[in-house]
């Protein structure tokens, strides 16, 4: 007969492996709608010059950027559906404005 510890601890496996299968399954669109948004206080976002309005980029600061450079033409960038906001592979757990721009900036192709 099986003990009851080991039928929960069977239980809880089978638990993780099915969160483990949706979050593995879910599409980066689906998962991006419930991420914070970058502060511009994280210090990911502070070395990379990370702002929400890429109108306000310091030219000085980051003379790379260009005024026809934004997040929602970034290779890092993953559109959310019916919103200003998406995933960045640079920014992992968090959004970003498809306004916005940092220095880790590539084009897509």
């Amino acid at each position: 007969m099986v003990e009851r510890h080991e039928m929960a601890d069977r239980r809880r496996f089978l638990n993780l492996c099915v969160g483990a299968i949706a979050v593995t399954f879910a599409t980066p669109e689906s998962r991006a709608a419930d991420l914070p948004h970058v502060a511009p206080a994280d210090p990911t976002a502070q070395a990379l010059g990370y702002v929400e309005d890429a109108t306000t980029v310091d030219a000085k600061k980051f003379p790379q950027h260009q005024p026809s450079q934004a997040c929602a033409n970034c290779k890092q960038f993953t559109k959310q559906p019916d919103s200003a906001y998406g995933a960045c592979s640079i920014f992992a757990g968090k959004s970003v404005s498809e306004r916005g721009w940092c220095a880790a900036y590539v084009p897509k192709a």
